[in-house]
């Protein structure tokens, strides 16, 4: 059986964080150093706030995930705060200077009442002017198509934290609406199956994401198709997104 911290450890090889190597680190890299306090919103194993410290930020680092294991894993590095929770439970009156979500993390937030919530809760720990950053995949691409065991681009072979042969890929379950469902399987080379995990991601599209933000209290700052800050197109894959916090009172 594969345990919850061992798909924490697997998480990290698969997703290594790393601005030097990837453009989509690179971009949230510059933000973070340039910010004297952060919060992580689906923070994970912490593996950004980790590097920020190591290579000298000396701010206000915090991360935030409701997932316990991957939290577990974020707690080897006692000089960051880790806070157990959901984006909506964020704590009010914190004074962040900036919210990131990476890693595609909001588009797990999925009902409309809990984007609220969640929007709200996040809007609620940033000072006055403060900024969220996160990135969702832009629904035109379809990015869900190539989701599928059949597909050699999405099967991945590696040795895990334990020294074990594992296969993980990912297939499409259903896709209702703006809203695909999926689940990832971690096998042995030989395709016995040692996990399986379910998820739902929405897509949303640029006039409603905004939508959502600009309910919630922020101002678009700034949105980009693609990580060298290019405008989005027919052809982005992403919509990446700059909100301010505007001056509405929480």
């Amino acid at each position: 059986m594969y345990s919850e911290a061992d798909a924490a450890a697997l998480y990290d090889l698969l997703n290594p964080w790393d601005p030097d190597s990837y453009p989509s680190d690179a971009f949230y890299y510059s933000l973070v150093m340039d910010a004297e306090s952060v919060l992580d919103v689906g923070c994970g194993t912490g593996a950004m706030l980790h590097l920020a410290r190591d290579r000298g930020h000396r701010g206000r680092l915090a991360g935030l995930d409701p997932d316990r294991a991957a939290l577990d894993r974020a707690r080897r590095r006692t000089d960051i705060e880790w806070i157990d929770g959901t984006a909506a439970q964020a704590e009010p009156g914190s004074g962040f200077e900036l919210a990131t979500m990476m890693g595609h993390a909001f588009q797990f937030i999925v009902s409309d009442d809990e984007l609220r919530a969640s929007l709200a809760g996040i809007h609620g720990a940033l000072r006055p002017g403060g900024r969220l950053v996160f990135e969702t995949r832009h629904p035109q691409a379809r990015a869900w198509e190539g989701w599928r065991h059949t597909n050699p681009e999405d099967v991945a072979d590696l040795v895990d934290h334990a020294g074990r042969a594992v296969r993980v890929w990912h297939d499409v379950d259903s896709v209702v609406d703006d809203v695909v469902a999926f689940h990832g399987t971690v096998a042995d080379p030989d395709g016995t199956v040692l996990l399986v995990e379910h998820a739902r991601l929405r897509f949303l599209d640029l006039a409603a994401l905004n939508g959502f933000l600009v309910a919630a209290g922020f101002e678009i700052e700034a949105q980009y198709g693609d990580w060298d800050r290019s405008p989005i197109t027919a052809a982005s894959r992403e919509i990446i997104t700059v909100a301010r916090k505007s001056g509405r009172t929480d």
